[in-house]
C-alpha cells in the first residue's frame, strides 16, 4: 500500500463536493496540499490553515501555471495531481450551443489536460500520480448529459493513453468513474432541467464522502480504474456487453425520466 503522509497533492474543484471532501480526508492523512478553484473562502474551509490556496479560474492558461509553479515554490515537489474540476450541462445534443460545448469540454478536458502535462516533469521525479475524476457518463452516454458525457469520454480516453506514456516512467494514472454522488452538480448545469426522475434519484446517491474515500482507497493501492459505487460495475459491463439494449432503456428512461445516474 502507498502511503501518502507527508506527500504534496494537488487538488482541482477543492471548495466543494468530493473535492472538498478529498481534502479534508488527505488533510487528516498528514498530506501537503495544493487547492484550486474559484472560491478561495470554501478553499480555505477544505483545506486548513496549512494548505496553499490558488484560486481562479481553471480555463485560463495563467490560473493553471500559476497552480503549478507555486504548489513547487511552497512545496518544491509534487507527487500527485487530482483532476477533480467539472461541470455539467443539460443541454441536448441538438440544441446545446456550441459555445457552451466548448466551454464545458475547456473545464473537464483541456484543462486536465493542460495540467497534467505541466505536471509530468514533476511527477517523474518524484514516480508521482495522475487522478483524473470522469464520470459513469464517461462509461455510458447519458442522452439528457450528451455534452458532459462526452467531455467525460474524452478525460477517460486520455487517461487511457496518459497511463500507457508515463508507466514506463513509473508514474502511476489513474481513472475515476462516479455514478450520482449527492453534490450541488445539478444546480450548476445550465440548460433545461434534467427529467424529475433524475431530480428524484438523488435519494440513491453516494454521499461526496463515499466517494472520496473511495478515490483515497485507490491512491493507496495504485489502481488504474475507481468505479464508485461499486454497483455501477454492472452497468458498465452491461454498456459493453449488450450496448443496444442499454441504449433502448436509456431512450426509455429519458422520455419518462431517468433514475440514478448524473
Amino acid at each position: 500500500m502507498d502511503s501518502l503522509t507527508g506527500k504534496v497533492v494537488i487538488i482541482t474543484g477543492a471548495s466543494e463536493g468530493i473535492g472538498a471532501r478529498l481534502a479534508t480526508l488527505l488533510a487528516r492523512r498528514g498530506v501537503r496540499l495544493a487547492l484550486a478553484a474559484r472560491n478561495e473562502a470554501r478553499l480555505r474551509d477544505a483545506g486548513g490553515p496549512a494548505a496553499l490556496v490558488v484560486p481562479g479560474d481553471l480555463t485560463d492558461a495563467s490560473v493553471r501555471a500559476g497552480l503549478i509553479a507555486k504548489t513547487l515554490e511552497r512545496w518544491g515537489q509534487i507527487d500527485v495531481l487530482i483532476n477533480n474540476a467539472g461541470r455539467g450541462s443539460y443541454y441536448t445534443a441538438s440544441t446545446a450551443p456550441i459555445d457552451e460545448a466548448r466551454d464545458l469540454f475547456e473545464l473537464n478536458f483541456f484543462a486536465p489536460l493542460a495540467l497534467a502535462q505541466l505536471a509530468a516533469p514533476h511527477l517523474r521525479r518524484t514516480r508521482g500520480s495522475i487522478v483524473n475524476v470522469s464520470s459513469i457518463a464517461g462509461q455510458i452516454s447519458l442522452p439528457w448529459l450528451p455534452v458532459y458525457s462526452a467531455s467525460k469520454f474524452a478525460l477517460a480516453s486520455i487517461t487511457s493513453t496518459l497511463r500507457i506514456e508515463l508507466e514506463r516512467d513509473g508514474v502511476h494514472v489513474m481513472g475515476v468513474f462516479p455514478g450520482y454522488v449527492d453534490t450541488e452538480f445539478q444546480a450548476h448545469a445550465p440548460g433545461p432541467r434534467p427529467p424529475a426522475s433524475v431530480v428524484k434519484g438523488k435519494r440513491y446517491a453516494v454521499s461526496p464522502e463515499q466517494c472520496a474515500a473511495a478515490i483515497l482507497h485507490g491512491m493507496e493501492r495504485r489502481k488504474r480504474t475507481v468505479v464508485t459505487p461499486r454497483a455501477g460495475w454492472l452497468l458498465v459491463w452491461a454498456n459493453r456487453l449488450f450496448p443496444r439494449l442499454v441504449e433502448m432503456s436509456l431512450q426509455s428512461r429519458d422520455r419518462e425520466g431517468a433514475v440514478g445516474l448524473a
